[in-house]
């Protein structure tokens, strides 16, 4: 939902995508489906922590054919999107969406034979992304971020495109209203 909002691709076809339709897991072996049919492009799956961990092992996939994918993860602790619903939904009572133990994911990938990097401050971002693309095979870069952050616009159930919450100086509790009751039982 991120990359989908936020990275400007600079030609047509470059963008694979599920399209929100919440298959967790879904962007490393499409990834990788790429990767094969592409070999010599760049190709970098956009996760969550917990998508990847849906599929992850596929980096045996990825090292055993050596392919050069590379898994950009947006580690924020939680199952984001569903933490969101929970949010807007159910009154911020947050259930079974955060997660503390995680795995190490530059361990995992070194487990698996993979080269794994990790950036945990913006200014470490940069250098971290470019040793990334310079690495030749799978790389996981572990890309810690804030954990409560929002990703907007969204669409409450049960309501209209004209109703979109557009996340600017949206409060916790304009969000816990956003959606009426007709609307919850849509979910």
């Amino acid at each position: 939902m991120w990359a989908a909002q936020f990275y400007k691709f600079d030609k047509p076809n470059r963008w694979l995508t599920s399209g929100g339709l919440g298959t967790m897991g879904y962007g490393f072996p499409a990834a990788n489906g790429v990767q094969v049919a592409k070999p010599d492009a760049l190709v970098i799956d956009i996760a969550g922590d917990a998508s990847i961990l849906m599929n992850i092992q596929e980096l045996s996939t990825a090292v055993q054919y050596q392919l050069n994918t590379k898994i950009f993860i947006l580690n924020n602790s939680y199952m984001g999107m569903v933490r969101q619903w929970q949010q807007l939904l159910h009154g911020n009572r947050i259930s079974e969406s955060y997660s503390d133990s995680l795995p190490d994911f530059v361990k995992l990938a070194e487990a698996y034979g993979a080269t794994g990097i990790r950036a945990k401050k913006p200014a470490e971002l940069d250098d971290a992304i470019l040793e990334m693309i310079d690495t030749p095979g799978p790389v996981i870069f572990d890309c810690v971020v804030a954990n409560l952050e929002n990703c907007f616009p969204m669409i409450p159930s049960g309501k209209a495109h004209n109703d979109m919450l557009l996340g600017e100086n949206v409060s916790d509790e304009e969000v816990a209203k956003a959606i009426d009751d007709d609307g919850k039982i849509m979910v």
